[in-house]
């Protein structure tokens, strides 16, 4: 046995869990997490409800048959909330007992920026090893190409604009579209170019409503009788019905409507990309967690596995292709 080796904690038991916003494929990464877990035999509990449930106790020991024919479903088999009592010092010493009371080792923690903000600091109170999974349809944090649920969003915002768009040409309309993206527009890009959207609202970028404004009026001048406006909820100009009511003010004589996509963007089965993302990055969690790895998400950077800090991964900001939005306009045009 070598010096790393003996450093090494024991781990015996596995403990996962599903934490904030749920995104397709979690499922997904659970059955991964699971078989994986009792192939290196490991025995594997669900922690339900995420933080909350940790607190509360809400953990059963989970076997290859509690994972069967879940790969493709939505969702979370294991629920999924925000836990307010988990910011506490109490809160998170209660989750410590149950997890100390059920002889769980180690954790995978399945979701964004605020499970790895938790993990972090329960981490560092209790040095209790942690591998991340990340689990938002935002592809928001930094360490991982792609984040789990970020392709199944896309495709459901463009199955959903390209129904509009149907609707849109029939009736000369314009239509805001908005979806998820709070903070950053990766959502609104890649789907707004995909979908072929006349114009793509993020909140990385400014807008100017009066320019916006002229723009649309050239596209009819030009015999354009209807268009898409994807908008990021983030925008710094509002949301869509507030974006479309300054654009009718200016352009009254347009006929717009606004389609809020809201959760059905979360939902539905994931995709073959999402499923296969999913699949790989919980095997890799608890292979990293046999190796010593800890405190860290796993992602996929240009198609191999890296582990990435917490800290680094919530902190750091990825950055959307702004040159895109360009790309997106000439070819609306």
């Amino acid at each position: 046995m070598t010096k790393t080796d003996q450093m090494k904690p024991r781990i015996n038991r596995i403990g996962v869990m599903t934490s904030g916003g749920d995104s397709p494929g979690m499922n997904a990464a659970i059955r991964a997490v699971v078989r994986t877990a009792i192939y290196e035999n490991l025995e594997v509990y669900g922690i339900y409800r995420g933080y909350e449930g940790m607190i509360d106790g809400q953990i059963e020991q989970l076997f290859s048959n509690s994972v069967s024919n879940i790969i493709q479903r939505g969702g979370t088999i294991l629920k999924t909330a925000r836990s307010k009592r988990f910011m506490t010092t109490e809160g998170r010493m209660k989750a410590y007992q149950n997890l100390q009371d059920f002889k769980i080792d180690a954790l995978v923690a399945i979701g964004g920026n605020g499970t790895f903000t938790g993990a972090a600091e329960f981490d560092k109170e209790y040095n209790f090893p942690i591998v991340g999974l990340p689990g938002t349809i935002d592809n928001d944090l930094y360490g991982t190409d792609a984040t789990i649920g970020y392709d199944t969003a896309i495709n459901t915002v463009v199955e959903a604009a390209d129904k509009i768009r149907d609707t849109a040409n029939s009736h000369d309309r314009l239509f805001f579209i908005e979806v998820m993206g709070r903070d950053v527009g990766f959502i609104a890009l890649r789907s707004g170019i995909a979908c072929g959207a006349e114009f793509i609202l993020v909140p990385e970028t400014t807008t100017y409503i009066d320019n916006l404004s002229r723009l649309l009026k050239h596209d009819w001048r030009r015999n354009k009788t209807s268009g898409i406006v994807i908008v990021a909820e983030g925008d710094d100009a509002g949301g869509a019905y507030e974006i479309a009511r300054k654009v009718k003010e200016k352009l009254p004589e347009m006929d717009a409507r606004v389609t809020i996509l809201g959760h059905v963007q979360r939902g539905g089965s994931p995709s073959a990309y999402d499923r296969v993302l999913a699949s790989t990055l919980g095997y890799v969690a608890i292979r990293g967690l046999v190796e010593g790895q800890r405190g860290v998400m796993a992602g996929i950077i240009d198609k191999k596995v890296e582990f990435t800090p917490f800290e680094k991964a919530i902190k750091h900001t990825k950055d959307i292709n702004l040159s895109l939005l360009e790309m997106s306009r000439i070819l609306a045009l």
